[in-house]
Parts: C-alpha cells; sequence; structure tokens
C-alpha cells in the first residue's frame, strides 16, 4: 500500500480491550493502522519483502513505516473494531496462541543454557543483559525488570500457569534479536539446531503449529535453516 516516512504519521497508542496493555496505533490521512512487526535497521530487504507478501499476495492494506533505527509493518485497523476486539486477526498483531510465547521461550532459554554451558557465566551474564535491552526496546509485557527478565530466561514455561501476554510482533522481534545476539556470542548460525531441539518438549500439536508458523514468520528463515 505506502511506504512512510516518521514525518509522514502520527503515532498514539490505545488500550488494549481484554488485556492490561496499549496498542500502538498509526494515523495517515485519516486512516488507522495497528502495528504488526517490527525490523531491525539493517532487515530493510525483509521488511519489504514481509510487507509485500502481506499487500500482494494476502490482499491486506499495510504500510511499511522507514525509520532510522528500524523498520515495522502496520495492518489497517478500524478504531471501533479494535474496541470490540474483532479485528481481522490476520491484519493485527494478536499473537495466535500462547503456545508460541511458550516456544519463542524455550528457544530463549535454550540459546542462554547453551552460551552459559559452552561460554562460561560472564558471556551469560552480558546475553541477560543484551535480553533485556530488547525488552525495553520493544516494549515487552511483564519483562521491564531484571528480575522478571531472570525468570523469563530461568521458569519453565510449559510448567508456568501463565505466559506473558505477548503479541506476534513482539515474538518476530524476540526470535529476530535472539538470533543476530546468538550468531554474535557464537561466531556463527550453528546454534540454531540445537537451539530448535528444544522444542521437542512442546505436545506434538503445538510445536507443529509454531513451526508452521514460524516458516511463514518475517525471521523463520534463519531458525529453519
Amino acid at each position: 500500500m505506502f511506504i512512510l516516512k516518521r514525518q509522514d504519521v502520527e503515532i498514539t497508542s490505545v488500550q488494549h480491550p481484554k488485556k492490561d496493555q496499549q496498542i500502538p496505533i498509526l494515523h495517515y490521512q485519516g486512516q488507522t493502522f495497528r502495528l504488526i512487526s517490527v525490523f531491525g535497521a539493517a532487515q530493510e530487504e525483509d521488511a519489504k519483502a514481509f510487507w509485500r507478501d502481506l499487500t500482494d499476495n494476502r490482499g491486506k492494506a499495510c504500510v511499511l513505516l522507514e525509520e532510522p533505527d528500524r523498520y515495522s509493518v502496520w495492518g489497517k485497523v478500524r478504531l471501533d473494531q479494535l474496541a470490540g476486539d474483532s479485528a481481522d486477526p490476520q491484519a493485527t498483531s494478536d499473537a495466535t496462541t500462547p503456545s508460541f510465547i511458550q516456544a519463542s521461550l524455550l528457544l530463549l532459554q535454550a540459546v542462554y543454557i547453551d552460551i552459559e554451558d559452552l561460554l562460561g557465566a560472564r558471556q551469560a551474564g552480558s546475553f541477560q543483559k543484551e535480553i533485556e535491552g530488547v525488552f525495553q526496546k520493544g516494549q515487552f509485557p511483564q519483562a521491564g525488570t531484571p528480575d522478571a527478565v531472570h525468570q523469563l530466561l530461568t521458569v519453565d514455561p510449559l510448567a508456568s500457569l501463565q505466559v506473558p501476554p505477548w503479541e506476534e510482533h513482539h515474538l518476530n522481534m524476540l526470535l529476530q534479536e535472539l538470533y543476530r545476539i546468538g550468531k554474535q556470542h557464537f561466531g556463527n548460525a550453528s546454534f540454531t539446531g540445537r537451539v530448535m531441539d528444544v522444542l521437542q518438549d512442546m505436545p506434538s500439536g503445538d510445536r507443529n503449529q509454531f513451526v508452521a508458523w514460524l516458516k511463514q514468520s518475517p525471521t523463520g528463515k534463519v531458525w529453519q535453516a
């Protein structure tokens, strides 16, 4: 639909109708858009490919926002629709199921454990601080303090009664940053195969759903390599 610059738009937020969190809303020429996915500054091609897939192949009304430190894709939504929480799920940013959040946390914990086992406690501490920065930048709910992050890194998400209320754009950002940071620590991407093995701990139905989602997500190809 459009590729826009930050000065072209206004970004505000509204209260989620069912969760204790704010939803970013982009305003452009009387139209409103909800955040779907966020990409790093070096991921221009990935962002454009994801945006084109939504607009050309899936017929979604989306905009691509170019900013100095990131790219983001936004799907058109009516605010009255949003208030009723009945917006098209493919054009909004709701995470599909809690099991996707559990799977993403399993991958996060597997990278953390791998770094601690193979590279030592100092590197693991550095990794935790980098992940804290990712959570702060992405405004992840229930991940705003070092204690909360430590809990996310150490408590089995499959045994937890409640997972954080993250949305799809949070998962995309976490997985792209987790890959980048892991590659930085290990020097290559060979860690992804070891890490993906942790998904065997999930029920097969949940695992298959997550892997299918991962294949179509903007960051999935690096984890599937």
